[in-house]
Parts: C-alpha cells; sequence; structure tokens
C-alpha cells in the first residue's frame, strides 16, 4: 500500500506530525509499536511542564512561544483543556547558568518574570522552604500540559483528515533509494514518497537502518506522586517547578484534582535497552529515597508516597534535540533526542516535520538541532 508519508513512532512528536500531514492533504500512515498514548516511552505520566522563559538556552524561546499558541489552537478546535496556567517557578543559585538564562531570555523576549529572593518565595508559598542563597524566578503564563489528552486530541484530528495509525506493528526494515521509501513490519510492507522518524528511545536503532548512527542514551527515569496537603500544594495555588539543586535538578507539578503532588529527577538514571523490561519504581533503592530527600530538604510537609513510575528519557550528548532532515536522504526528516525537556515543544515539532517533509525547509529556526553537530563528532 502506497501513501504519501509514513510516520514511524506516533508518540509525542510523531502524533502532531500525522496531524499536520494530514490536515495538509498528504496521505499518511503512522507506525507504532504500541497503541499511543502508552506507558512504554516517554509521554505518559499525566502531566508535563510548559515553560517559555527557557533555562536551557534562549534558542528555545521562540519554539516554546510557537508550541503554547499551537497548544491553544488544538484546545479551540477540539473543545478539550489541555493546559492549566498554573504558573511555573523555577529555583536555583542567582549565579547559576540555569537561572540566568531564564532570567536574561525573559528579558529579551519581553516576557513575564517574577524574580523574588528566597524569603519571597517561602512567604508567596508556604508549602516551599528555600535557603537564604536561592532564588526563584516565576513564569505567571506557564503552566501545565496534560500530556496523553494532548496525544489523543492529536490522533482524533489525525484520523478526521484521513490518516491511517497502525498500533502494535513494529518496524523491523526501512529501506529508502530514489526518493522512495520501503518500511516493513512482521505481517506488512507500506511504501511511500517520505518519512518521519520520531521513535524516541527506539529512534537508534531504526535510524541505524538509514546509515546513520547517532549518540542517543535511552535513560530509565522516575517520578512520583505523594500525599500532600491541598491547602498548600492543590494546582490552583501552588504552581509547577523546577529546581537545581546541589544534590541535582528536580521538577514537580501541583496537586491537580487532588492527584498528589508530582515529583521527579531530571538529571542522572541509567542507560537502558529499550526492548527489554526496565525496573518499575522502587526496584531500585534509590528511586523512593531521592524524591523524599529533596521534599524534605525544599517541601518539608510529611509528604506520604502514593505511587510512583518510570519512564525513558532518549539523550543527546548535549541533552539538545536534533530535529533536521537525514544528511543523505532529502524525503526523511528526523526528531529524536528530547532529553526529557521535549514534549511542551511536540505541537510545534509537529508543524515542523509537516513542513520539512512537504518544503523542505521550515519557518523555525532550528539550526540548533542539526544533526552534523553529532555527524563531525563520529
Amino acid at each position: 500500500m502506497h501513501y504519501d508519508v509514513i510516520v514511524i513512532g506516533a508518540g509525542s512528536m510523531g502524533m502532531a506530525a500525522g496531524y499536520f500531514l494530514s490536515k495538509s492533504g498528504k496521505r499518511t500512515l503512522l507506525l507504532d509499536s504500541f497503541n499511543p498514548p502508552h506507558d512504554k516511552g516517554s509521554h505518559h505520566g499525566d502531566t508535563r511542564i510548559i515553560r517559555h522563559a527557557y533555562g536551557e538556552g534562549e534558542d528555545y524561546v521562540p519554539l516554546a512561544l510557537k508550541a503554547q499558541e499551537l497548544w491553544h489552537d488544538l484546545e479551540k478546535v477540539t473543545q478539550k483543556q489541555l493546559f492549566l496556567q498554573t504558573g511555573v517557578l523555577n529555583v536555583g543559585n542567582e549565579k547559576s547558568d540555569f537561572i540566568q538564562n531564564i532570567i536574561s531570555s525573559s528579558e529579551r523576549y519581553s516576557l513575564p518574570l517574577d524574580v523574588l529572593d528566597s524569603s519571597e518565595v517561602n512567604k508567596r508559598w508556604a508549602g516551599i522552604t528555600l535557603p537564604n542563597d536561592y532564588i526563584g524566578c516565576f513564569e505567571p503564563t506557564s503552566g501545565v500540559l496534560k500530556c496523553e489528552d494532548c496525544i489523543e486530541a492529536y490522533r482524533e484530528l489525525a484520523e478526521l483528515h484521513g490518516a491511517s495509525i497502525l498500533t502494535n506493528s513494529k518496524v523491523k526494515e526501512i529501506v529508502v533509494h530514489d526518493k522512495k521509501v520501503t518500511i516493513k513490519t512482521e505481517e506488512q510492507t507500506f511504501y511511500s514518497d517520505a518519512l518521519v522518524v520520531s521513535a524516541g528511545a527506539w529512534s537508534g536503532s531504526l535510524l541505524s537502518m538509514l546509515n546513520l548512527n547517532l549518540p542517543l542514551k535511552p535513560t530509565r527515569k522516575t517520578f512520583a506522586w505523594f500525599d500532600a496537603n491541598e491547602h498548600l500544594y492543590n494546582h490552583k495555588d501552588f504552581p509547577a517547578f523546577s529546581f537545581e539543586t546541589s544534590q541535582g535538578l528536580y521538577y514537580g507539578f501541583p496537586s491537580i484534582n487532588g492527584s498528589g503532588l508530582k515529583v521527579g529527577r531530571h538529571d542522572g538514571g541509567e542507560k537502558i535497552n529499550p526492548d527489554e523490561s526496565i525496573l518499575g519504581f522502587g526496584e531500585v533503592e534509590e528511586d523512593e529515597a531521592d524524591l523524599m530527600q529533596f521534599l524534605n530538604d525544599y517541601m518539608p510537609f510529611k509528604q506520604q508516597l502514593k505511587y510512583g513510575k518510570t519512564c525513558m528519557y532518549t539523550l543527546t550528548p548535549d541533552e539538545h534535540f536534533i530535529i533536521d532532515l537525514h544528511p543523505t536522504y532529502s524525503n526523511v526528516a528526523i526528531a529524536s533526542g528530547f532529553s526529557g525537556h521535549g514534549f511542551k515543544f511536540s505541537s510545534v515539532v509537529g508543524q515542523i516535520l509537516g513542513e520539512l517533509i512537504i518544503s523542505g525547509k521550515t519557518e523555525q529556526n532550528i539550526s540548533p538541532f542539526s544533526i552534523n553537530r553529532f555527524i563531525k563528532s563520529l
């Protein structure tokens, strides 16, 4: 069967790409080894933070703002609430690159940002206790995305525009020749004019079929929900947050409709093979202890563990994204290596992938995310 475009990996970026491609009139097939949204990759766990003043660098700000616009568009089209404007509190040492990037990017792009000393943070949010040498940068217009609902919304719209979605279908072979693509699964063979690879932790093995060996590192990550004082930590009064501490980089969410305070650690984690079973939360001794230590240090109000989960990051060496066309095949677009901070951008990345396939270029500046930075070092 022949399609205009095949998308391998119908998770965060792939599902959005499927929507934009099918909406543009492209006959689109999305293939996924599971049935998205699912808990086998990087997009589950109910919620993701969307920040605008970006601690990872100013190059991300235009993408974050465009992504926010597209999330609002998705809400309007589907009549679903996908975004909660809880605000986001970024905490760290005033002199750290993370905090300085947030402040400078807010100034450059005229983003609303309240810069607060530790006593001001402690007074404003009684559930937080900061040491004297930390400051807080509060983004009032940022907040929380309902990640699985976002993927479901894009899936419904993609199918409405004629996209086909084939689930539980693992790709076994990819061949690109003379601008024609052949994809084989265990049971079927498909043909197309163009290809999008956005398969998360499985991108490395898939791209190796196209003679592209990228330094991608799938990593086990954990996060958990804790019983919390709803008066202090409910989502109408308490923000989503990102803390850069001397022990590590932590992030979290307020208790949304009584779900509990959600906390995870961004850095660290063990390299894994995504095709093998991943140890569940609590099967590694430090899983709970690490998060409890963070809470004891910064939110010490007798939090009790409710439950935890695991997911995967796919890390690049510099922890910046890969969004580009294949260096040899101009009809193959690639989105990978989102390093644990990509979901918020999946709306705009999906649009970018559609533009790259349709015209070979995009209105967004994706030069910082070029594949070439890794090919030169290989």
